[in-house]
This record gives C-alpha cells, structure tokens and sequence, in this order.
C-alpha cells in the first residue's frame, strides 16, 4: 500500500462511525512508532478501535472536531502544543472524551499538570499492553485509569509543584460535612472503595453515595482530581 492510500484508510477510518458498542480512541503522540504499536494493540481488541491519530497537540484538537472519540490516549511532550494544553482545549468542549494521558515517570514533570487540566489520569508508557488495555476500558466507564494509589505517587513525585497549603486558607473545603472531609482523605491517600468502607464500617455503597457528593460539591470530574483536590488543600501530604 502506498504512502497516499494509507493515508486514505487512516481518514476513512477517522471519518467512519465506530461498530455499536465499540470505544472509539484516538492516538496522539509525536513518534509515528509508538502510535502504530497502540494502533496495532487496540485495533486487535473486538471492543476497542482506533479512529484517527495526531502528532502533535494542535492537530488533535483540529482532528478531534470532526472526529468523534471516547477515549484520547495522549503524549505529554510534543511540539507545537503539548499535551497539557490540548487537554484543556478538548475538555472545555461539550461533550468532550476522556483523556488518558501518557507519561515517562522521569522526564514529564508536566503529568501533574494534566491531571490539573481535566485529565481522567495517566498511565506510564511503558506499561504491559494488558494494562493500557484494561485502562482505556476503565476510563471508558468514567472511573479513575489507573489505582489512586498510582495517581498517589505520580502526585508525590511531583509534590513540588502543589502550592504550600499554608500560605494561605483554603475553602474550598467549606461545603463538606466532617465525613465527607474523611473520605476525601483517605481517596488522597489512594484507598479503595472497599477499603473506605471497610474503616468506616460502612458498606460500599454508601461510600459510592460519599464519593459523588464529593464530586458534585466540589466541581470535579473523576476521583482523580479529587486526589488532586485533597493535595492542593493540604488534607493530605506528600511523603
């Protein structure tokens, strides 16, 4: 096949509706190798398709308003834009699809930000193919990509960047009641739902119900940023 009629396929692909019940992703990272290996990967799943490909952040942004996607597993340092502001761009459409942001632990120092910017949450790049698999489906069901306890230490390896939670009062806690404030410690801290209801003495449910009045009184979009939250607010500390 020649170098125009790949390119062909990829924009049919992109143009085309995914099979119901499909997740549809999208790839964007700089190096056409590692996007050809994910595509590879993803494509081989019955339930996931790749539906298009950028290089860069821009051109995701300019790609994903005509093409419809679920979940964007996207590259943190690429030229042009990277992948922190493309997620704020993409997240601040209606309707917008999930980011799972993709990160070298020692070099991307920016992950934190993209958490911050709406992200669902990240996973290393070098990760088992079993793993970035099971993370696209999780993150397609609207819960965290990855065990907060992950999300925990990226954000303690990042602990730097969080502002000093005494320089100043912070209320964004206000709206909680006192074991709503409990459960969001112990999400900072990357415990489970089951794990909450076990110290709680409560059943999972219950710390489901605790959760999303979390996320409704706090404004956040997933149990990551609550992680997120309960680090810049000083409720839990890095180390």
């Amino acid at each position: 096949m020649s170098g125009s009629e790949r390119s062909d396929a990829v924009s049919g692909s992109e143009r085309s509706d995914a099979v119901s019940g499909t997740v549809r992703v999208f790839l964007v990272d700089d190096q056409q190798m590692v996007r050809a290996g994910f595509r590879m990967l993803i494509d081989s799943q019955p339930d996931l398709t790749v539906v298009g490909e950028a290089g860069d952040g821009g051109e995701a942004v300019e790609r994903l308003t005509a093409t419809r996607a679920d979940v964007v597993l996207m590259d943190v340092r690429m030229p042009r834009m990277d992948g922190v502001e493309a997620t704020r761009r993409l997240l601040a459409r209606p309707d917008p699809p999930r980011v799972l942001v993709l990160t070298t632990f020692d070099l991307d120092e920016y992950a934190f930000a993209a958490l911050r910017a709406g992200a669902a949450a990240f996973l290393l790049k070098d990760a088992r193919p079993e793993d970035l698999l099971g993370a696209i489906r999780t993150v397609h069901a609207g819960d965290s990509v990855v065990a907060p306890s992950t999300t925990r230490r990226l954000l303690e390896h990042f602990a730097d960047a969080l502002p000093d939670p005494s320089a100043a009062p912070d209320d964004r806690l206000d709206v909680l009641t006192s074991r709503e404030r409990e459960v969001l410690e112990l999400v900072g801290r990357g415990r489970s739902n089951s794990e909450i209801a076990e110290t709680f003495v409560v059943s999972e449910a219950t710390v489901k119900t605790h959760i999303g009045r979390l996320l409704a009184k706090t404004g956040s979009r997933d149990r990551v940023q609550l992680v997120v939250l309960a680090y810049e607010t000083g409720l839990v500390r890095a180390g």
